[in-house]
């Protein structure tokens, strides 16, 4: 790539030819603190469009059966998303990309522009296949509902979501391409769109529509649409905005198609987690998919926002200094990723364990949301919290072999985490119902993030230093007594729920306040600063 193409630290282009060696070096020094925060702050407008549009699903559906259909619906196109797409995908695709920046603008035009197309022709095939046979598809993802009204109505919304699989992939590729070169906040910006795509088709079903959870499909299918049409300049700026030309000759192509496979699992063991407990749930008692649909998406809100912007940010900065043979800064990056990842994670995992129930009844307990689904939901959310740290800590691991192009580790371990998970779910769900399948998932999480780093550790390409040590000495400390003070000023949940919805969210507003405060105090008396999540590379 040209000078002139060359990022900025701001995230721009540079204004024209580097002068010397020091300003070479200036240009290519990134704050990777600056860069995650970009990416959570986006994210945190995303989740906060999230939890508008899930609590007025809740209100508008609450845990029924109607909810069960749409949840599995947008559930399928989403996973295949995740799967092939922001999963799988990207972490594929971004190593090499990293390495064709270097070889120059043109070969950099022509390799996004045959990825770009088999990536479209593939995802093409695969949406007229789901379209096609959606009664099948339903079949094969929720078996529990056949011989239900649920049944015909999960087809039918998933013949209208399915096509968002298509759009949402490209979306994916344009952000991927856009993070390569450190503009981040656009494509983390995107998945508002959605948001605001579900909440407007919401309005219009329940004033307009005789069968509103149809028009919510469609708000589904529009809003895969709408990001991709919002990506497209930005992507344009960086001239890389091209026509896309299918091949599997090119080198670049079949390096990528090499990493993928192995890669569609190993990226992706919480979403193939996740829709395996979605079958399952479908054969349990009708609520259960929903249950489990709105503790996820509580634990959602600390893995996007701690997770997803340091994967992000880590995987292309970790694919430039390995590819540069950085050994050192390598692993001083990785020591950085995961000691903030412990510092974010750990504490709200404790928050959301202990605030299971009060935050689920005073989000969602409106409209159609039960007393009992807000029960049930919180049961769950209890046992997803158990394992939010090695969630989040994955995020960061993975990265770690994806951007040595190392694609076969990962995916050994993701067999065993996601064998785990089959293994506890059918121990456990016929007895324990929709909270044996969040306890799997939760022990999946914890052998999965073991492996991966036993095996850095083992291979000599990471050790916690002292420094990540006494960093999790510090976060520990500072976590327990802000769980101590939520225990006691959070009464039991039949008590919150017979409060009024005022006073519900008075007293949480105060106890959440209360124990970040608690949390920050200790952890400075402790010796951590703000200048210690700082890291440049």
């Amino acid at each position: 790539m040209s000078t002139q193409d060359q990022p900025n630290q701001s995230g721009g282009p540079s204004s024209g030819p580097s002068s010397g060696p020091a300003a070479g070096r200036a240009a290519d020094t990134h704050n990777v603190t600056r860069q995650g925060g970009i990416v959570a702050s986006m994210t945190l407008l995303s989740r906060i469009a999230g939890f508008v549009r899930d609590v007025v699903l809740a209100n508008f559906l609450g845990a029924s059966s109607l909810a069960d259909a749409f949840f599995v619906a947008f559930r399928i196109p989403n996973f295949f998303r995740r799967l092939f797409a922001e999963g799988a995908f990207n972490q594929a695709f971004v190593p090499v990309l990293m390495r064709y920046r270097d070889l120059g603008h043109d070969e950099l035009r022509l390799f996004i522009a045959v990825v770009g197309g088999n990536l479209a022709l593939a995802v093409g095939v695969l949406v007229v296949i789901g379209v096609t046979f959606a009664p099948a598809v339903t079949m094969i993802f929720a078996p529990g509902f056949i011989g239900t009204a649920r049944f015909e109505l999960t087809a039918e919304l998933l013949r209208i979501t399915f096509p968002y699989l298509g759009f949402i992939s490209l979306v994916a590729f344009s952000a991927a391409i856009l993070n390569a070169h450190h503009r981040y906040a656009v494509a983390a910006f995107a998945p508002v769109l959605l948001n605001l795509s579900l909440l407007l088709a919401m309005w219009l079903g329940a004033r307009y529509a005789d069968s509103p959870v149809h028009v919510l499909a469609w708000g589904v299918f529009a809003a895969g649409i709408v990001q991709w049409v919002f990506l497209q300049p930005s992507v344009r700026q960086l001239h890389l905005l091209v026509v896309p030309r299918p091949s599997i000759r090119h080198d670049g192509a079949r390096q990528v198609g090499r990493l993928l496979v192995p890669a569609v699992m190993a990226a992706s063991v919480g979403q193939i987690n996740a829709l395996i407990d979605s079958i399952l749930a479908s054969t349990l008692v009708v609520g259960s998919v929903s249950w489990l649909y709105y503790a996820d998406r509580l634990l959602e809100l600390p893995v996007g926002l701690v997770a997803v912007a340091l994967g992000t940010v880590l995987l292309p900065n970790l694919s430039r200094l390995d590819a540069r043979g950085q050994a050192e800064a390598f692993a001083r990056l990785l020591d950085w990723g995961l000691s903030l990842a412990l510092l974010l994670a750990l504490p709200a995992a404790l928050a959301l364990y202990v605030l299971a129930g009060p935050v689920l009844a005073t989000i969602f307990h409106h409209g159609a949301m039960t007393t009992h689904d807000v029960v049930m939901a919180s049961l769950a959310l209890q046992v997803f919290a158990a394992g939010l740290v090695p969630m989040v800590l994955v995020k960061v691991l993975a990265p770690a072999f994806f951007a040595r192009q190392d694609t076969r580790t990962p995916f050994r371990i993701a067999l065993v985490a996601i064998a785990v998970n089959i293994v506890v779910n059918l121990a456990t769900f016929r007895w324990f119902g929709h909270v044996g399948l969040a306890l799997a998932t939760s022990l999946s999480a914890w052998v999965n993030a073991y492996l991966l780093l036993r095996v850095l550790i083992r291979r000599e390409n990471y050790r916690p230093g002292p420094l990540f040590y006494g960093r999790a000495r510090r976060v520990v400390g500072a976590a327990l007594p802000m769980g101590g003070l939520l225990l006691w000023l959070i009464p039991p949940t039949p008590v919150w729920l017979a409060a009024d919805e005022g006073i519900r969210a008075v007293w949480m507003t105060g106890a959440v306040a209360g124990g970040a405060l608690v949390f920050v105090l200790v952890l400075v008396l402790l010796g951590f600063r703000p200048r210690d999540i700082i890291h440049r590379v």
